[in-house]
This record gives structure tokens, C-alpha cells and sequence, in this order.
């Protein structure tokens, strides 16, 4: 269920606040990639902002065996200008395969085949397994980071250079191969707040997206000492690629929604997160009692709009989806999460904890349903 990552028989448990800052995406070497991935961008005979962003996602992912894996609705995440241009530019660069993202399947991969990137010892980005998977996510945490998502395209793209550049709490230098729709996109960045700082040839990350930049703080260096992040998982794709076929069905229903229209980033963050236990603080429960005076005896209501939801999209709505849904009103995350979890309770509602949109109608419901059949049964003898 999304944004319930909890055992929801757990007990009331205070919240504890924990502040933190987040932890880097990249070791220093896999800062170094990143910046080759984007140098060999840039160099690409490509014009527009659109063709190199969508040039970058295909050239990691492409990094190791030479064909990126890639679907319509990954194009459609990008949010791009002219995605039909930026899919055809690459026809001058010789890369293979690439016409069929141009159809109506949002869910099929499409192999596009890049030659230059294919597995010799000349490849143009020599990564190894790990590096390649690290870089990929950093793209992909970094093109879906709050500061950037909302904005144009060369902007999402200067993104991608200024934080692979950027040290974590230095001012930066303008990468020398920075193009020039990006640079003019440069004070976006600054409003938006991805850019504390920004003078015109030097910049100073946000504290927000420090974790983004590719040139942090060396560490101490100890013998048998790992230069990588524990913290940093698969990417996406290998992520999909390990999970059951039941599983990944699911996965690619809730991915491929029209419905919903999802970002591949929303979806990729929903499932691959860490299940961690629900806290639940004095003031919640004082909400959920306010609201359960406002709006008594829900499970029925609840029940069958989570049935419908997944009768029209052919999933389970999500915490938020499904209150919505209902009229409940404006609600904390915390108050809709503890409503759900009260339902769950109650059986008016189930789920396959802790995987996201699997919300149905639970055994109370099903009961009142068998309940209600009989006695139209013993009508018609």
C-alpha cells in the first residue's frame, strides 16, 4: 500500500523526529562517470534539450552491453517538449531500434541498440556493473528531485551537469561543455531551488540536493576501506528484473495506467523504498477521533470504492487515492494512514503489505456481500 511502510498490526508507537542529512548517491570515482556520461552526451551531434536528455537515459542504461532497454512510458516520464523529435534525431547518430518508442506501447522495452557503447575494450564508457547501476539512479534521483521536476527541459538537463560537477559545499565552476540552452536555463534553477548560489560563472548547490553532487568530500581512507554506498540499491530496471512474476505483472499494471499516468520515478520510489515502522503520535490520534465523528462508520464506503478503483484501473488505489476518492477532505499523511490501517483492522479493507496499490475489499466485505446474497437466494426457491 503506498505510503503506508508498516507491519499495520504493529502497536501505537510515539513518532521520534530524525534529522539527517541524506546520504550521497555517488563515491567520487562514480562522480567521475557520471561526468564521462554527460561529456560523451554533450559531444553527441544532437541540438535540442529534449534529444540530449532523452540521449543521456539511453546512453547508461546502454553503457555496459550497448542496447539501453527503455519504454514509452520512460519517454513519457521525461516529460519533453517534442518527444517525437528527440526520438528521431537519434537516426543521425547511427543508433538502431529506436523507432518503435514512436508507437502506442508505453510498457514494452525497446532496445535501442548504441554501437559506440557496445562491450570492447574502445567502448566509450567503460563501467562496470555496479558503476553503471549507481549512475543510473543518481540520473534518475536527480531528474525526479523536488527542485528540479516541475521545470523545462534544458533546465532538468543543466541539472544533470551542475550536480555532477558541483562539489557538496563548495562553489563550482560552469563545466566547460555545458550547452548553451542549459546555461541560459541556469537561473530556473536558481528560483526553483536547486541552486543556492548563482553569479553567472560560479554556483553553490542547495543544501536540499547536496546529496546530488558528484564531487563530495573525500573519505578517510582506512584499510579495506569500500569507496561505495551501502545505502544505494538496485536501479529500477534490475530491481524489476529480480521481482516475481506476479510481482512484476503488478508492477508494470500500476507503471502502464492510463488512469493514473504515473512517473516512472513516483512508481520506482513507491516499491523500492525501505518498509519502515508507522509511528503514530498523540496529535494522529487525536485527528483520526475528529475525523471519525465527521465521517462514522466508512468501511462499507471504503470497501467498495477500493473495488471499483480496481475494477476501472485494474489495481488497488493508494492510501491517498482511495481517501480522495472518498471526500474525506483535506488529511495529513499521517491521519490517512491511520484511517487506512484502523479499516485494515476493522477487515473492511486488505492489503499485500508492504507492496503499494494492492488496497481491496477485506473479509468484513466480503462477509456483508455473502451476507446480503443469501437471503435473494432464498427468494428465488
Amino acid at each position: 500500500m503506498q505510503g503506508v511502510s508498516s507491519s499495520l498490526n504493529a502497536p501505537f508507537a510515539p513518532a521520534v523526529p530524525v534529522v539527517a542529512p541524506k546520504p550521497f548517491l555517488l563515491t567520487p570515482h562514480q562522480g567521475e562517470a557520471a561526468r564521462a556520461l554527460l561529456v560523451y552526451v554533450s559531444a553527441l551531434p544532437l541540438t535540442t534539450a529534449d534529444a540530449q536528455l532523452l540521449a543521456t537515459v539511453v546512453a547508461i542504461r546502454a553503457a555496459r552491453s550497448g542496447v539501453g532497454n527503455l519504454t514509452g512510458q520512460d519517454v513519457r516520464t521525461l516529460r519533453l517538449a517534442d518527444p517525437e523529435g528527440a526520438v528521431t534525431a537519434f537516426a543521425s547518430l547511427g543508433w538502431q531500434g529506436h523507432e518503435a518508442l514512436l508507437g502506442g506501447d508505453m510498457v514494452t522495452p525497446v532496445g535501442v541498440t548504441v554501437p559506440d557503447l557496445a562491450g570492447r575494450p574502445d567502448a566509450r564508457l567503460p563501467f562496470g556493473k555496479v558503476m553503471r547501476s549507481r549512475v543510473s539512479g543518481w540520473t534518475v534521483r536527480t531528474l525526479s528531485a523536488k527542485p528540479v521536476k516541475k521545470t523545462s527541459t534544458a533546465a532538468r538537463l543543466a541539472a544533470l551537469f551542475l550536480a555532477a560537477h558541483g562539489p557538496a559545499d563548495e562553489h563550482g565552476a560552469l563545466p566547460a561543455h555545458l550547452p548553451d540552452h542549459c546555461r541560459a536555463a541556469l537561473p530556473e534553477l536558481l528560483e526553483k531551488g536547486f541552486l543556492r548560489e548563482f553569479d553567472g560563472e560560479r554556483y553553490l548547490l542547495a543544501d536540499a540536493v547536496r546529496h546530488l553532487a558528484g564531487m563530495r568530500p573525500l573519505p578517510d581512507v582506512r584499510p579495506g576501506a569500500r569507496d561505495e554506498p551501502e545505502e544505494e540499491g538496485p536501479s529500477w530496471q534490475e530491481w524489476k528484473d529480480r521481482a516475481s512474476v506476479a510481482l512484476r505483472r503488478h508492477v508494470e499494471t500500476v507503471e502502464g495506467c492510463p488512469e493514473c499516468a504515473l512517473s516512472t520515478a513516483r512508481v520506482s520510489e513507491a516499491f523500492m523504498r525501505k518498509a519502515l515502522p508507522a509511528q503514530f503520535g498523540e496529535k494522529a490520534r487525536t485527528a483520526y477521533g475528529v475525523w471519525a465523528a465527521k465521517y462514522p462508520d466508512q468501511g462499507p464506503a471504503a470497501a467498495e470504492a477500493a473495488a471499483a478503483f480496481r475494477a476501472a484501473h485494474g489495481h488497488g488505489p493508494s492510501v491517498k487515492q482511495l481517501c480522495k476518492a472518498l471526500g474525506w477532505g483535506k488529511m495529513s499523511r499521517e491521519l490517512r494512514i491511520h484511517v487506512i490501517r484502523r479499516l485494515i483492522a476493522e477487515g473492511w479493507l486488505t492489503n499485500t503489505d508492504p507492496v503499494p496499490w494492492t488496497l481491496r475489499p477485506g473479509k468484513a466485505a466480503q462477509a456483508g456481500t455473502a451476507g446480503a446474497a443469501a437471503p435473494a437466494a432464498a427468494r428465488g426457491r
